[in-house]
């Protein structure tokens, strides 16, 4: 009888604080974070970056939003320029090096006082072998 393992993957989640505004408030930077993150990861891009300014509801709330869609699931983020934050997501059907992208995510955006939460998904999905 074939074995079936559990779960689904790892959910990095970064909120991350006192970062660079500049890059917080920068299109291109975060377009380049978002298509360049999957490839470093072993990740596959299905879609290219989008990314887009939004209005905040409340003062110092504008920023940038940002979506990649991989074929493991997505990496977005949601950035604060005037509070020099930034909230990032990866979430994946496959491990990967964890350490790694967070590691090289709060150094793009020159985070000072970062804050990790890693979860494992899907602790009862069906796997295959």
């Amino acid at each position: 009888m074939e074995r079936i393992k559990y779960g689904y993957g790892p959910h990095l989640m970064l909120d991350l604080n006192e970062c660079n505004p500049d890059i917080l408030d920068n299109l291109d930077a975060c377009f380049k974070l978002l298509n360049e993150l999957p490839p470093k990861i072993g990740m596959n891009k299905i879609t290219q970056p989008y990314v887009f300014r939004y209005q905040g509801r409340f003062p110092g709330d504008d920023g940038i939003t940002g979506v990649v869609i991989i074929a493991e699931s997505h990496i977005s983020l949601h950035t604060y320029p005037q509070k020099k934050f930034v909230f990032v997501d990866l979430f994946s059907c496959k491990e990967f090096d964890t350490q790694l992208a967070q590691d090289y995510i709060i150094e793009y955006f020159q985070s000072k006082a970062p804050v990790v939460h890693l979860i494992e998904r899907g602790k009862d999905f069906p796997q295959h072998p």
